[in-house]
């Protein structure tokens, strides 16, 4: 499954079935499907990574933290703290 792919709006925000998902520029893995939750913004959201450098992060001047692909740098999307399916988790 290629995730974030900006072209033609968001395939995977309501797939759920197993597997794993890469990024669209490289294939790097990103997230498992275990770690997906339904959420409220236009794309999927994950509590956590599959390996430690499967993303990035930036701080952003206005507050959530800008997620990129650890290999390639591909933008993925944000983080939002206590925005995750318990409280005090993140959303990617």
């Amino acid at each position: 499954m290629s995730y974030c792919s900006f072209t033609g709006g968001e395939e995977y925000k309501n797939h759920f079935q197993p597997g794993i998902y890469v990024c669209s520029e490289c294939g790097h893995e990103l997230f498992s499907s275990t770690s997906k939750f339904e959420h409220s913004s236009p794309w999927p959201a994950f509590s956590q990574t599959i390996h430690e450098d499967s993303v990035s992060k930036h701080p952003e001047a206005w507050g959530p933290i800008k997620v990129c692909c650890g290999k390639c740098g591909n933008g993925l999307g944000h983080e939002f703290m206590y925005d995750g399916p318990r409280e005090g988790l993140s959303r990617f």
